[in-house]
């Protein structure tokens, strides 16, 4: 078994040069440029954009429903995710979400289980690591950030599995995992990673 303190980090899918500089440095986001060479020998600009990995949590309740997200930030269009947040300097990915189950939740689990980890996109250097929280109870309030709106929305297992093919639910690697597990096959095994059945 994995230890959840020490998950190896999903390696980017693009490797700048050595020589690779930073050319941006915003909030999130940086910018990194390098010379590549082209398969005729000549030279490009290349650029990768890098930010802070996250994580997500599939968070099973005591009574076995998946507790998702109806949430409102700044400048977006109101989505359905995953409880699930940015991993801060000095956190491990498991300890991140441990934090954003207490503070979007206001839940701990019984039991933790790394699920799967990914870079989804080729030119950013982004890992998103998933884990699954079981036996979960709200134990305190949310613990919101400023720019937050979040209302907890306990689903059945079933519903769960129609709710992650809607337009607005925005943890696509999810979904994408668990189209791939159903096209192959493999629905019980999927609710036995998810529910621990």
């Amino acid at each position: 078994m994995i230890d959840l303190n020490q998950i190896p980090r999903p390696t980017s899918k693009q490797t700048p040069a050595a020589d690779a500089k930073t050319v941006f440095q915003g909030q999130i986001f940086s910018v990194q440029q390098w010379q590549q060479q082209q398969f005729d020998g000549s030279f490009t600009t290349f650029e990768r954009l890098s930010r802070p990995d996250t994580v997500g949590i599939v968070a099973v309740t005591e009574d076995h429903r998946i507790v998702l997200t109806q949430q409102e930030q700044p400048s977006m269009q109101p989505f359905l995710s995953l409880v699930g947040g940015i991993i801060d300097p000095n956190e491990t990915a498991f300890q991140t979400a441990q934090r954003e189950l207490s503070e979007e939740a206001g839940a701990t689990a019984k039991s933790w289980q790394y699920w799967f980890g990914v870079q989804p996109l080729t030119k950013i250097d982004w890992a998103l690591y998933l884990f699954i929280a079981r036996g979960c109870r709200i134990e305190q309030q949310q613990q919101l950030d400023p720019g937050e709106k979040i209302k907890l929305w306990p689903v059945a297992y079933q519903e769960f599995l129609t709710i992650i093919f809607e337009p607005n639910f925005r943890d696509h690697q999810v979904t994408l995992k668990i189209a791939q597990l159903l096209q192959s096959g493999k629905e019980l095994e999927l609710r036995r990673q998810i529910l621990g059945e």
